[in-house]
């Protein structure tokens, strides 16, 4: 059995709880702009000690409206400064956050709040409080619920002037280490949401020693980042709390249509993203120079960069023709990306999904280090990542301080450390089934190099065995396919069937301007371009492609284009943009049964 475990570099402090993370950055930097919020054009900073300020006379509202040490509280809200200040007020307050997805179905509140006991809910807008409304006949507990565009938290922080600084000292040391911190559902990809127990500790504890293991980043002079994925997840979560104890501003941009400009304004030294982002920056720059006239340029630009990253990385000496040409794009191309994510962006952390080496390769060499990691919600995030200091692309790094990580016989990921979450919520058969020991067993697949670097190849559960008993790992075929520009997701059937197939969609944001360079009408609906020869044909060159990665047996053979797009308001994606595999099959099972219908030549690939 294959294992790397790392130990910890930072001593663990059993008694320790998240507030005392800020109260150590009010000590050591009271006067630090640990925050920023939009104001006018630009930001207004917030310093650690009016953050702490800000969190206390919150924290005194929550007690004085009833909320009592060890309270569940429901929120439901976009990634905004406030979404922050709820948190750490909670914690003062001796409550624990049930964060809820601000996309999530009534049905999804119903079953989070029910499951978890909350006796309260914060919610952002009127449209997250209507969805609550639909069903508060279902949960008696909710005896409260705080609506922030109202004003409420505003009212709450008047409502509390009379609580004292001692009550709030006495609530927010009540809990240590081994306490409930929070309880995060997962998505729900593969059925009912389950509530992760996660503990103070395994936020404290990751946060200190991921800020020593990380520290070119969050010691980076003036290191700032913007987030713009959800909070309610636990990745943003974690890196939130992380920016806390290592005195990283922050800032926060919910709305992504919103983000360049914010990234021109804010600009960061380090982003926290999803694979997506990066494949819609990459895409669009492409697709735009197209437009321009100047696609032949950027592509020979993109080739030059991944090649200039792959001879840096395998120690090899860079050819005078390839610097000479480097240069030359850096110029041209390379330099006005790194203006548009605002000029200062050193570092950025991916996860989530597979990146993929083309995309590490092109921004390391726009001067942007992408640290690609690993974990789950089970995990607080972080189990692995790539570190500045020690770094391959294409792999999520090796094992973080504290951290083990071993494979089972069949090549399934397992981890144990200071992130480990505790339990499944009051779901004790569910728990037991997760771990062997104290070896939690993620359903995700990998393997080691010698120098102790993971790569995922694919997640248990998901591997397809095709009628000839060839076993295929969905993943390597699909992250490819999605690279291009006019994909918007693909899903590789193929179980117990006589070859690989797949169900695609397309980009609604990417197609009409990827149409218009095409001399096609930009202006084609789904429907039609699903149907038109050259979107076809664009497709196919990505399936070709994908192709070439695997045995003749693991091939796609033939797909169908959708004429609708998935999405997490449709039910088929989770709301970090993960696939919902078996949701997918079950209602887009007839378009699978019209793929195997028809004969196929397996001998050749084929566009039906």
């Amino acid at each position: 059995m294959v294992q790397f475990e790392v130990p910890a570099i930072v001593p663990a402090d059993p008694q320790a709880n998240i507030s005392d993370l800020l109260v150590e950055r009010v000590k050591a930097t009271p006067d630090r702009a640990l925050f920023a919020v939009p104001e006018g054009e630009g930001w207004r900073d917030i310093t650690s000690a009016e953050f702490h300020r800000q969190v206390v006379a919150l924290a005194k509202g929550f007690v004085a409206a009833g909320v009592e040490p060890g309270d569940k509280v429901g929120f439901i809200a976009r990634t905004t400064y406030d979404w922050t200040l709820v948190d750490f007020a909670l914690f003062f307050a001796g409550a624990v956050m049930v964060p809820i997805y601000e996309t999530s179905s009534p049905s999804q509140v119903s079953w989070i709040l029910t499951d978890s006991g909350a006796v309260a809910c914060i919610v952002e807008s009127t449209d997250h409080a209507a969805r609550l409304d639909e069903v508060r006949a279902d949960v008696p507990l909710i005896r409260s619920v705080w609506e922030m565009h109202r004003g409420d938290l505003d009212k709450l922080v008047e409502q509390g002037k009379d609580v004292t600084d001692d009550e709030i000292e006495r609530r927010r040391s009540i809990a240590n280490g081994a306490d409930i911190a929070t309880l995060i559902y997962t998505s729900g990809s593969t059925g009912r949401p389950k509530g992760c127990v996660i503990t103070h500790s395994n936020f404290v504890e990751l946060s200190r020693n991921s800020a020593r293991a990380l520290r070119e980043v969050v010691e980076y002079p003036d290191a700032s980042t913007l987030l713009f994925i959800t909070t309610a997840h636990v990745f943003a979560r974690f890196i939130s709390i992380l920016n806390v104890h290592a005195g990283v501003k922050t800032g926060h941009q919910p709305d992504t249509k919103q983000l360049l400009p914010a990234l021109g304004s804010f600009k960061p030294t380090f982003l926290l993203a999803v694979p997506r982002v990066f494949e819609k920056v990459y895409n669009s720059a492409e697709q735009k120079a197209e437009a321009g006239g100047k696609g032949k340029i950027f592509r020979a630009a993109a080739h030059t960069a991944i090649e200039h990253s792959k001879l840096q990385q395998e120690g090899r000496k860079v050819p005078l023709g390839t610097r000479i040409k480097f240069a030359l794009f850096d110029r041209l191309v390379y330099s006005k990306l790194r203006t548009a994510m605002g000029g200062n962006v050193v570092y950025a952390i991916s996860g989530s999904a597979p990146l993929g080496e083309r995309l590490g390769h092109f921004f390391h060499s726009l001067g942007v280090v992408i640290l690609e990691g690993y974990g789950l919600t089970e995990t607080t995030a972080p189990a692995t990542v790539n570190l500045s200091t020690k770094s391959k692309i294409g792999t999520v790094g090796p094992v973080l301080p504290g951290v083990g990580i071993r494979l089972a016989e069949d090549g399934e990921i397992e981890v144990r450390g200071i992130n480990v979450f505790k339990e499944y919520w009051r779901n004790p058969e569910a728990t037991a089934a997760a771990f062997d020991g104290d070896w939690f067993k993620t359903g995700d697949l990998g393997s080691f190099d010698d120098e102790g670097f993971l790569t995922i190849t694919g997640r248990k559960k998901e591997i397809i065995v095709t009628a000839g008993g060839k076993n295929v790992a969905p993943a390597a075929l699909e992250d490819p396919i999605r690279a291009n520009p006019i994909v918007g997701q693909v899903v590789v059937v193929g179980d117990q069937k006589p070859f690989i197939s797949a169900l695609v969609t397309l980009d609604p944001e990417m197609l009409p301007t990827w149409l218009a360079n095409n001399q096609l009408p930009a202006d084609m609906s789904l429907a039609e371009a699903a149907a038109n020869g050259a979107v076809r044909a664009e497709v196919q060159r990505a399936i070709d492609e994908a192709n070439k990665r695997v045995s003749r047996a693991e091939s796609i053979r033939k797909f169908t284009i959708l004429s609708s797009e998935w999405t997490e308001a449709s039910g088929h994606l989770t709301p970090k943009m993960s696939i919902k595999r078996n949701v997918i099959l079950s209602d887009f099972a007839s378009e699978i049964d019209e793929i195997y219908a028809a004969p196929v030549n397996t001998s050749n690939v084929s566009l039906s």
